[in-house]
């Protein structure tokens, strides 16, 4: 569970009830503004993106809150004692460890190079995997950015809403003050959709998704390495060239750059 984000998202409502005041709630809460916010944005979401691509969004989401993104260092780790194991039994050695990875794209490469595969049809399948995947996720995160650009939107349409009936009453002075607020709110709702929910749910996806990606990359490289019959040292050499220098020491196997 990724408790940044819940952090991140909890403090900023918090901080947000505190500035509005407990007393001042009632003020801020009209269930039109919330139709035309919520509703209106929906709808055009739905409009714009096929109905499968917006229900497939929600299980989307759970990504931002359940991260299942395995470590590049772990990784790293697996793949040079793989090359270890294959250099000393050879890559059919291999065949038997493959059953036990739970990573289908490791486990479909490893399962390539045991078999014989031509190296550049290996390496054609996983980047073709890899080009797919980025793909995907990229849809997902585009439809919660059009949310998060389409909310300030209605929160607009809703405020010009609400200052045309209150100028279509000029004549009830005591009605201005409230229509006025009511238009306002949907402004507020608007922002508050994009700004505390779809921008900071579409930078977390993006940043999963580098992550996920690099992971492909570096088994990737591992899997071209272990057919090709790399030396472990190596292939220790060129997939911790793939962190950054910070993470690289805790990568190695001895510990000693």
């Amino acid at each position: 569970m990724d408790f940044a984000t819940i952090i991140g998202m909890a403090t900023a409502a918090l901080l947000m009830f505190f500035a509005i005041g407990p007393a001042n709630l009632a003020a801020f809460v009209d269930l039109p503004s919330v139709y035309i916010v919520l509703g209106g944005s929906s709808a055009a979401t739905l409009a714009a993106f096929p109905a499968s691509k917006v229900l497939a969004s929600m299980g989307i989401m759970k990504n931002v809150f359940f991260v299942n993104v395995k470590s590049p260092v772990e990784v790293i780790k697996q793949l040079v004692e793989f090359a270890e194991q294959a250099r000393r039994e050879g890559i059919l050695a291999l065949e038997s460890r493959a059953s036990e990875i739970k990573d289908d794209f490791l486990k479909k490469g490893l399962q390539l190079a045991v078999d014989g595969t031509e190296p550049d049809l290996i390496k054609d399948i996983l980047s073709t995997d890899i080009a797919f995947t980025e793909s995907r996720h990229e849809e997902g995160a585009k439809i919660f950015d059009f949310m998060g650009f389409m909310a300030p939107a209605f929160g607009m349409m809703g405020t010009s809403v609400g200052l045309v009936l209150m100028l279509g009453n000029l004549s009830d002075i005591d009605s201005i003050g409230p229509n006025m607020a009511v238009a306002l709110i949907t402004t507020f709702y608007g922002s508050v959709v994009a700004n505390m929910f779809c921008i900071p749910i579409v930078q977390k996806l993006k940043n999963y998704s580098a992550r996920e990606l690099l992971v492909k990359e570096l088994m990737l490289e591992g899997i071209m390495s272990l057919q090709s019959g790399d030396n472990p040292r190596i292939v220790e050499q060129k997939l911790t060239s793939f962190l950054e220098p910070s993470l690289r020491l805790s990568a190695m196997k001895d510990g000693k750059k």
